[in-house]
């Protein structure tokens, strides 16, 4: 028998690809580099405690990276593999190719003047957003803590240095840009190609939403968080070719889930859309698009299969038992659904319903289908969307229903008025481009509102440490231990919006709250008061509560009353 002949030019490949993902992931992935220096610090002081933690994460990294290097090899080594990478290659040129890009430079221009006019107030609010304020003073970036690795590698390039310095408004003038090209994108793949004035401006809730003014309110996080809208729209750029959508479906979808996992709907809500475009008008037969729809679910379950086993960091997240799963959906969008309703104003409230309810004449007016069923499938995709707009979050146990994981919402009213817009009647395009107005009205006045809770924040914060540095002077000042009741309440101007539109309680943070703990890291480092014992932050939930305790008043004035006993002090501050 004749010897085979030994490769040796395939092993040199394969140990240069092993040693070259070894080094990309020590590098490119913080997680790891952390990983690595815990088991350093073992090694030399045998902590045996921290076994398990490592176990865990280094078993998963390493399952990924034997995935990684076996398609890495299968795509290098075989002829199947060349000849798919080949296909893949050359079906993306051809979508390229076929997309004039200088057409999209006006429409990118407008939306980014119109995000600009709506977060132009916030711009000039400087405010220091929750995550902020240790970013700011820290300096440090730790997205990786959960599971945000393209956010972290990013800010090598935005933020070039060691600690993290602010320099906004640079980071939300490219979340502002990223927001415009994405609006632009939405439009030409749900308009059939064509971008027209009033479909842009129908695309306004996708960025101007109450929901996502939070993420645009982090100096330090906004451009991820657009940036996970983006990955979520590029994909339909390629639905013409089937072997290119699915890679891009599943590159962009990973690069979202480290991003900002909130948006994990948005994938959804546009394929859904696509399929019933198609479906009532006939553009395609039934087959083709149950076809399409296959391949997008297909492509968002690999891709949130290969987040789950391989990237994502064992976090405080978890999911319904299965046993409890549908039970715990249906709570979850109850939930939803009252935040909504309570969130939101009377004048948006009947926006969004007329929205919704020329998405279903529209849709039955133009139906080639027999009318019945387009009513009846028009109502069901509306549910649908509406409900797959949680994303993943949908089925978390321990959701936690803060404004930013609900942005799915703006992005789901940014679709169907997308949807109402194009080739409609004309009064649907005035409710349209009302409602996106109404959102742009609000983003204006929350800017506005931050900014003036700000100043009278400052001012109690200042009178409250006056008061503390006159009681205890320099000498064992780092020997005390303070602790806060209450909050500084909103201001005549928050209270005066929430009357019509409760989301502004959800969006402007209240300073010194009791249970947040970055606002004694506030008050304390960024007012150079620090030297109080911190060891009390609300994050560590076993510290002592000042208030059971008698403690003497030793000042009572008009915004606080201060108690101590030499060593411990309590603040209870009054509204």
């Amino acid at each position: 028998m004749k010897r085979i002949p030994f490769k040796r030019n395939k092993i040199f490949i394969i140990l240069l690809s092993l040693l070259g993902l070894s080094i990309c992931i020590a590098a490119f992935f913080p997680h790891v580099r952390h990983i690595i220096i815990e088991m350093i610090s073992f090694i030399a002081q045998r902590k045996i405690s921290m076994y398990e933690h490592w176990y865990k994460a280094i078993f998963s990294y390493a399952m990924g990276g034997i995935f990684f290097i076996l398609l890495l090899n299968y795509c290098i080594l075989t002829t199947s593999g060349k000849e798919l990478v080949h296909k893949v290659k050359k079906e993306i040129k051809d979508c390229l190719s076929e997309i004039d890009f200088h057409d999209f430079l006006k429409p990118v221009l407008i939306m980014f003047g119109i995000y600009l006019l709506g977060t132009l107030t916030i711009i000039r609010a400087n405010f220091l957003y929750f995550d902020d304020i240790g970013r700011s003073a820290a300096g440090y970036r730790t997205w990786y803590g959960t599971s945000r690795y393209v956010t972290d590698f990013l800010s090598l390039f935005i933020h070039p240095e060691i600690n993290l310095t602010d320099i906004s408004p640079v980071t939300l003038l490219l979340a502002i840009l990223i927001l415009s090209v994405s609006s632009v994108l939405l439009v030409y793949i749900l308009c059939d190609k064509k971008i027209n004035l009033s479909g842009l401006i129908a695309s306004v809730p996708l960025g101007l939403s109450p929901y996502f003014l939070e993420c645009l309110s982090y100096k330090f996080d906004a451009p991820y968080m657009a940036l996970s809208i983006f990955a979520s729209i590029v994909p339909f750029l390629f639905i013409a070719r089937r072997k290119a959508f699915i890679f891009c479906s599943v590159v962009f979808l990973l690069v979202m889930c480290m991003t900002y996992q909130a948006t994990s709907g948005a994938y959804l809500l546009i394929a859904i859309t696509l399929c019933f475009q198609n479906w009532n008008c006939r553009e395609k037969k039934s087959k083709e698009i149950l076809y399409f729809f296959g391949i997008t679910i297909f492509s968002f379950c690999i891709a949130m299969l290969l987040f789950k086993f391989f990237l994502m960091r064992d976090i405080d997240v978890e999911p319904y038992p299965l046993i409890q799963l549908l039970l715990g959906m249906l709570n979850n969008v109850k939930n939803y659904a009252l935040i909504i309703n309570n969130d939101f104003g009377i004048i948006w409230k009947t926006g969004i319903f007329l929205v919704a309810l020329f998405f279903i004449t529209k849709s039955v007016y133009t139906s080639k289908q027999k009318k019945i069923y387009s009513l009846l499938i028009s109502i069901l995709i509306l549910a649908l969307t509406f409900i797959l707009s949680l994303g993943t979050y949908l089925i978390l146990s321990n959701l936690g229903f803060y404004a930013r994981n609900l942005l799915g919402f703006g992005i789901f009213l940014a679709i169907i008025s997308i949807y109402v817009i194009s080739n409609y009647k004309k009064f649907a395009s005035v409710v349209v481009i009302a409602l996106s107005w109404c959102f742009l009205v609000f983003s204006l006045s929350y800017g506005n509102a931050l900014a003036d809770q700000e100043r009278y924040a400052n001012f109690r914060i200042s009178i409250l440490l006056h008061d503390l540095s006159n009681l205890y002077p320099e000498a064992g000042r780092d020997k005390m231990t303070i602790q806060i009741k209450n909050s500084i309440d909103y201001t005549p101007v928050v209270k005066n919006i929430a009357k019509h539109n409760r989301a502004i309680e959800r969006l402007v943070p209240k300073r010194l709250d009791e249970n947040q703990c970055w606002d004694y890291l506030y008050f304390l480092e960024h007012f150079n008061f620090y030297k109080y014992n911190t060891a009390h932050i609300p994050a560590n939930r076993k510290f002592e509560n000042f208030n059971t305790m008698n403690l003497s008043v030793v000042l009572d004035s008009y915004y606080h009353t201060i108690k101590s006993d030499g060593y411990r002090i309590l603040v209870v501050l009054k509204h």
